[in-house]
C-alpha cells in the first residue's frame, strides 16, 4: 500500500478547521446589540443593567485598556427551530490561540443573575428562554484587557500609563442552531486525529485509525455537514471503541483553572477572573456529573463570596456533592523562596480555616503548580499543617537538569517527608490533547514502579477552566487502544491509588531548586522590603499585643487586636502570590503593593505603640522594648522593656594611614579606606581577619542584564562575564561618637547616585551599611560583594525556621546551575571553629563563589543583589529611591548570624514609660528561637508560641512563662491537638515547660492560662 498518511492528515486538518468547526453552529440570526462604557473602574452589576445603552454593531471597536463596556444583546429565537438547541455565540474579538490573556466577559440575564461566562475557547451561551418565538435578552459585562503576554516592554500595564485607543473589535454576536451531531464528529476527529500522530509510524494502530478518518471523511457531504455527519460518526465506531492496553499509563484528570492572584493584571481583575471562571465551571457540572474541578487559593474562593454571593453558593452546593474540590489549604499559592516562616504559617493557617468554616473540607494535598522553587522547609510545615500530599509543575522549567522523579518523597531540612507528585504531563493548563497525554505517558520517569500520573486540565490564568471539548475528550479516553487511560477524579483519589501503588517512591532530599527564575529573589525591590516590614511587624504587634493582653488579666481580652491582625495577614499572605512577591507583576500591581504595605506598616505600628504603651504606663522613664527572639545589651528577650542600659565601651575612631579610618569597639576593628571600602575587619580580641587579602568587602558591583528571555524573572548565568567595580567616590564623610562612628561616602555611576553611610556602634559585633540609592539604570544588575578570607565548602542561607547548606563548588551541573540562590536575614560560611555572615534587612538574592588564591589561601565571596531594572513587565521597574540596609559579622557562627539577622530586622524602639515590662515568656537557649507569640485563634485566651531549633542539631532547654499556665499541650499550625510533639515539652513543678527538640524541629504549644 501506497504510504498515503501526509495526504489524509491535511485532509483532516483542513475539513476540520474549515468545515467541520463553523458547521457546529448553523442557521444563524444576528442579534441586536447595544452598548455602555464604563467610565472608569468595573461598576456594580446594578448599575451595569440599568444604564443608558447605545446601539452599535459587529464590526464596531471597543475597550480602551482597562476598560469595561456593557452588551445588551436581544432577538427573538425563530418559530422553525422548534425542537433545536439554541445558542448564543458572542465573540468579543476573541485571538482564540490566547485564552486568559485578553478580554473575557461575564453573561447576566436581565434580573443580573450570572448565566456563564466567555472567554476565546468558550464564546457561546445557551440562553435561558430558548424557544420558539421567545426573547432573548443577555447582558455582557466584557473587560478590556490588554494583551500583555509578548513579552516586550509596555505601559499598558498600568491604567494611569495605559492608551485610550480601543483594543477590541466585535466579530460576532448571533443566535444559531447547535448541530449536536456535528459537534460529536469534531470531537470523535479530535481525539482519533491527535492520537493518530502521537503513534509511532510502524504501529498498525496508527493505520487503522488513519484508514477510519479518511472513511468518515469520504462520508461527510461538505454541502451538508449536519445532514451526513452521523453516517462519518458511524464508520469511527470500531476504532474509537478498542480498549487500551493492560500496560497503559494511568491518567487522573483534574478540571482546574490556574489563575494567577495578580500577573499581567491588578487584583481588581482577578476578582473578576474567578467569578467568571466559577460560573462556567458549575455551569458545566450541571451539565456533565462526571466533571470534577479543583480549586486552590482560599482567598479567591473568599473574594466570589464577598462579590459574587450568587455563584458562591452554586460553588458551595457542588463542594457538598464533591465536585467542586477545594485543594491546595492556602490562603493563596505562595511564593515560598522569600515567604518567612511565620508567614507560610499563617497561608496555611488562614487558608485551611478557610475550607474548613465554609465547606467542612480539611484539604490534605498542598497545590502549588507554579511557584519558581520550593524550600527545603516545606515538608516540615506541610506535615505541621495536617496535609499529607505535594503537588508541583514548574520544576520541569528548570533550564539545565532535568528532574529525576515525578513521583517521590520529599525530604525536608529535618528529615520530614511528604509524598510528592510531579505531573509528567508538564504542564498545570491541559487541554487533554493526544499530543499531551502521550507526552505524559512517555515522559513519566516511574515506569515499572509505577503506573499513573495527575494531569490538571482547563484554560488557566482567566481562561475558564475546563471546556465540554475537554470532558468529550476525557469520555473518549477512558478506555481507547493507542491512548493512556483517562479518569476524571479528584486529586484525593490519585494520591491514595499512587501512594498504595508506589509506597516505597524514592527520596528527594532538600530544597526543590528551580534553575531558572532566579531574578525573581530581587525584582521589585520595594515589594520586597515591604513584605520582609510587614512580617517583622506582624510578629511584634502579635508580641506586644499578647503581652498586654496577659499583663491585662482576664481570659479573653477584648483588647487583643483578633479582627485587624487577621486582616493585616491575610492582605501581607495575599502580597506573598508567587508573581507579586518575586517582582513579575504589571507596574498597576506593585504600584498598589507599595500603596498597600504603606498602610499596613502604618496599622501595625499603631498597634505596636497601643500595646506598649499600655504595658509601659504613663512616666518619664525611657524605656528599651526587645522584640527580637534574643537578649539585646542586657534588654531580655520575650517582650521586655528595660530601661536604656549604658554600653560598656565606647567606638574608637581615627585617621588611618594610608586614608580612610579605623573603627573599633572592643569587639570589633574595621578599617576603612578613602574610597568607603572595607579593607579589613578583624573580629577582637584574636584578631582574626575576616576580608581576604589584597580585597575591599562592601564593593558595590554593576552588572548588564539581559537575560535570554524572561526579563523580570531571570538572571542568566553570562551575567557575570561583565562586571563593573563601583569604588569611584564623588565625597567621603565622617561623623564619630562614644556610642557610634559612622563613615558617609557617595557615588554617581550612569544616571544614579548612592549614599553609604558604614556604621559601627559600641557593643555591636557587626558593621552595618545603609545604602540609599537613586536608581536610574537599565537593565543593569546591582550586587555588592564581600570577599572573606574564608575556606567555606558550603555556605548556610537562612530559610524558614532553619537554613539550608548549599555547596561552594561546582562539581556538578546541579551545583553549577544554583549560581544565584536565595536566603532571608542571613547567608554564613565558615570554617571549623571560625565563620562570618552578611545580614540584612530586604535583601534575598546572593551568590556565592571561591577562589584560591597564589599564597595558596581560599577565598570566599559572598554577594547580595540589591536591584536589577528589567523592563518586562514593568518598564520602569525599581526606579526611585531605595533604602537597604545589610551589614558583615566576623566571627560569627550560626547562632550569631541568626541573633544579627532578628536584630537588624526587629531594631529596638525606645518609649518613655512608668515601669518596666517583664518578658513574657523566655528561653534558657539561644538555639531554640521563638517565632510566633500570640493568642490562640479560637479566643480562649489561651497563649500559643511557636519554636524552632536553628542551628540544625538536637537542643534541650527550658520554657519559662512569667504567667500562669495551668496546662500546656503540643498542637499543629491549626492550634489542634498534635500527640507526635507530645514528648517534645515537659512541664515542670515550677511551671516552667521542658523542650526537646530534633534538628530544626517546629513545635507549637499552646499554653492555657491558670488563675493569678
Amino acid at each position: 500500500m501506497h504510504d498515503d498518511r501526509s495526504i489524509v492528515e491535511h485532509r483532516l486538518r483542513r475539513v476540520l478547521e474549515e468545515r467541520l468547526r463553523p458547521a457546529v453552529h448553523s442557521s444563524t440570526r444576528p442579534l441586536t446589540v447595544e452598548r455602555w462604557d464604563a467610565p472608569g473602574e468595573p461598576v456594580p452589576v446594578r448599575e451595569g443593567l440599568s444604564a443608558a445603552y447605545r446601539p452599535t454593531s459587529v464590526g464596531e471597536e471597543w475597550g480602551p485598556a482597562w476598560g469595561t463596556t456593557w452588551f445588551r444583546v436581544t432577538g427573538t429565537v425563530p418559530a422553525e427551530w422548534a425542537g433545536r438547541t439554541v445558542e448564543a455565540v458572542l465573540d468579543l474579538g476573541f485571538d482564540r490561540d490566547m485564552p486568559g490573556f485578553q478580554c473575557e466577559g461575564l453573561v447576566y440575564r436581565a434580573d443580573g443573575e450570572v448565566v456563564k461566562a466567555l472567554n476565546p475557547r468558550n464564546a457561546w451561551v445557551r440562553p435561558p428562554d430558548a424557544s420558539p418565538g421567545g426573547t432573548v435578552e443577555l447582558y455582557v459585562e466584557a473587560a478590556a484587557n490588554p494583551v500583555l503576554a509578548e513579552h516586550r516592554p509596555t505601559y499598558e500595564g498600568d491604567r494611569l500609563t495605559a492608551s485610550d485607543r480601543p483594543l477590541y473589535r466585535l466579530a460576532r454576536m448571533d443566535l444559531a442552531v447547535f448541530e449536536s451531531q456535528v459537534w460529536e464528529l469534531v470531537q470523535d476527529l479530535d481525539v482519533l486525529g491527535g492520537l493518530m500522530l502521537e503513534l509511532p509510524v510502524e504501529d498498525a494502530r496508527r493505520w487503522e485509525i488513519l484508514r477510519a478518518v479518511e472513511s468518515a471523511l469520504d462520508a461527510v457531504d461538505l454541502g451538508d455537514v449536519p445532514g451526513s455527519a452521523g453516517a462519518a460518526r458511524a464508520r469511527l465506531a470500531g476504532v474509537l471503541s478498542a480498549p487500551a492496553r493492560a500496560s497503559a499509563h494511568r491518567v487522573s484528570a483534574v478540571g482546574h483553572a490556574h489563575i494567577d492572584s495578580a500577573w499581567l493584571w491588578p487584583l481588581r481583575e482577578t476578582v473578576r477572573k474567578v467569578a467568571r471562571t466559577a460560573s462556567n465551571m458549575v455551569a458545566l457540572m450541571d451539565d456533565h456529573p462526571e466533571f470534577v474541578f479543583a480549586m486552590s487559593q482560599a482567598q479567591q474562593l473568599d473574594w466570589i463570596k464577598e462579590h459574587r454571593p450568587e455563584v458562591y453558593a452554586r460553588v458551595k452546593k457542588q463542594v457538598a456533592e464533591g465536585r467542586f474540590v477545594p485543594v491546595g489549604g492556602m490562603w493563596v499559592e505562595s511564593d515560598t523562596n522569600m515567604v518567612g516562616g511565620e508567614a507560610m504559617v499563617r497561608q496555611f493557617l488562614y487558608g485551611k480555616r478557610f475550607f474548613l468554616e465554609e465547606f467542612g473540607v480539611d484539604t490534605q494535598e498542598v497545590w502549588l503548580p507554579d511557584s519558581f522553587g520550593y524550600t527545603a522547609a516545606m515538608p516540615q510545615i506541610v506535615k505541621l499543617a495536617g496535609a499529607r500530599w505535594f503537588l508541583t509543575q514548574k520544576i520541569s522549567w528548570s533550564q539545565t537538569n532535568r528532574f529525576p522523579h515525578h513521583t517521590f518523597w520529599w525530604e525536608g531540612i529535618d528529615g520530614t517527608r511528604v509524598f510528592t507528585h510531579f505531573p509528567p504531563v508538564d504542564t498545570y493548563n491541559s487541554d487533554l490533547s493526544g499530543r499531551e497525554l502521550a507526552h505524559a505517558a512517555r515522559n513519566y520517569r516511574e515506569k515499572g514502579a509505577g503506573s499513573r500520573s495527575l494531569v490538571p486540565f482547563g484554560w488557566g490564568d482567566g481562561g475558564g477552566g475546563a471546556t465540554r471539548e475537554m470532558l468529550a475528550r476525557a469520555r473518549r479516553l477512558t478506555d481507547l487502544e493507542g491512548s493512556p487511560r483517562v479518569e476524571i477524579e479528584r486529586p484525593a483519589a490519585f494520591f491514595e491509588k499512587a501512594h498504595e501503588e508506589y509506597p516505597h517512591a524514592p527520596v528527594w532530599a532538600g530544597e526543590l531548586y528551580l534553575e531558572l527564575h532566579r531574578g525573581t529573589y530581587t525584582s521589585q525591590a520595594r515589594t520586597k522590603q515591604g513584605n520582609r516590614r510587614a512580617e517583622s511587624l506582624l510578629r511584634e504587634a502579635e508580641l506586644w499585643a499578647t503581652t498586654a493582653a496577659v499583663r491585662g488579666g482576664g481570659r479573653t481580652d477584648r483588647a487583643y487586636p483578633y479582627e485587624r491582625l487577621e486582616r493585616l495577614w491575610k492582605t501581607v499572605l495575599l502580597h506573598q502570590f508567587h508573581d507579586i512577591l518575586p517582582g513579575t507583576s504589571i507596574a498597576w500591581v506593585h504600584r498598589e503593593a507599595r500603596e498597600t504595605y504603606q498602610r499596613v506598616h502604618t496599622e501595625l505600628a499603631q498597634i505596636i505603640g497601643e500595646a506598649q504603651r499600655a504595658l509601659a504606663g504613663e512616666g518619664e522613664v525611657p524605656l528599651v522594648f526587645n522584640g527580637t527572639p534574643h537578649s539585646w545589651h542586657g534588654v531580655p528577650s520575650g517582650g521586655a522593656a528595660t530601661p536604656a542600659p549604658a554600653p560598656s565601651g565606647a567606638v574608637e575612631c581615627r585617621e588611618r594611614p594610608e586614608g580612610g579610618h579605623v573603627l573599633a569597639n572592643g569587639r570589633l576593628r574595621v578599617e576603612i579606606d578613602e574610597r568607603g571600602l572595607i579593607v579589613s575587619a578583624r573580629e577582637l580580641p584574636d584578631g582574626r581577619e575576616a576580608v581576604a587579602p589584597g580585597r575591599a568587602a562592601g564593593m558595590l558591583q554593576l552588572h548588564p542584564d539581559f537575560p535570554n528571555m524572561w526579563d523580570a524573572w531571570d538572571v542568566d548565568a553570562f551575567y557575570r562575564h561583565n562586571v563593573t567595580d563601583l569604588a569611584d567616590v564623588d565625597s567621603h564623610t565622617v561623623d564619630a561618637t562614644p556610642r557610634a562612628a559612622t563613615i558617609t561616602v557617595t557615588r554617581t555611576f550612569g544616571e544614579s547616585r548612592v549614599t553609604q553611610r558604614l556604621t559601627l556602634r559600641a557593643d555591636s559585633p557587626a558593621l552595618v551599611t545603609e545604602t540609599e540609592v537613586d536608581w536610574r539604570e537599565t537593565e543593569k544588575l546591582l550586587k555588592v560583594a564581600f570577599p572573606l578570607d574564608v575556606k567555606a565548602d558550603h555556605s548556610s542561607a537562612e530559610t524558614q525556621f532553619g537554613h539550608v547548606q548549599r555547596p561552594t563548588h561546582v562539581n556538578t551541573s546541579w551545583e553549577a546551575a544554583k549560581f544565584e540562590i536565595c536566603a532571608h536575614r542571613w547567608l554564613h560560611v565558615g570554617e571549623p571553629g571560625w565563620g562570618a555572615a552578611v545580614v540584612n534587612d530586604s535583601t534575598y538574592g546572593h551568590d556565592v563563589t571561591r577562589d584560591v588564591r597564589e599564597d595558596g589561601g581560599q577565598t570566599t565571596t559572598l554577594r547580595l543583589s540589591l536591584l536589577r531594572a528589567p523592563r518586562y513587565p514593568d518598564p520602569e521597574t525599581d526606579h526611585g529611591v531605595h533604602l537597604l540596609r545589610y551589614a558583615l559579622v566576623p566571627g560569627a557562627g550560626i547562632v550569631d548570624a541568626v541573633r544579627e539577622g532578628h536584630r537588624l530586622n526587629l531594631p529596638a524602639a525606645a518609649l518613655s514609660g512608668a515601669r518596666p515590662v517583664r518578658p513574657l515568656l523566655t528561653v534558657d537557649d539561644d538555639r531554640v528561637v521563638v517565632a510566633a507569640v500570640k493568642l490562640a485563634e479560637d479566643r480562649s485566651g489561651d497563649v500559643v508560641v511557636r519554636l524552632h531549633e536553628c542551628l540544625g542539631g538536637r537542643a534541650e532547654a527550658t520554657l519559662t512563662p512569667d504567667f500562669p499556665v495551668s496546662s500546656v499541650r503540643a498542637v499543629d499550625l491549626l492550634e489542634r491537638p498534635r500527640e507526635e510533639d507530645a514528648a517534645a515539652a515537659t512541664v515542670l513543678p515550677d511551671g516552667s515547660v521542658a523542650l526537646r527538640l530534633r534538628p530544626f524541629q517546629i513545635l507549637t504549644l499552646r499554653l492555657t492560662r491558670g488563675d493569678d
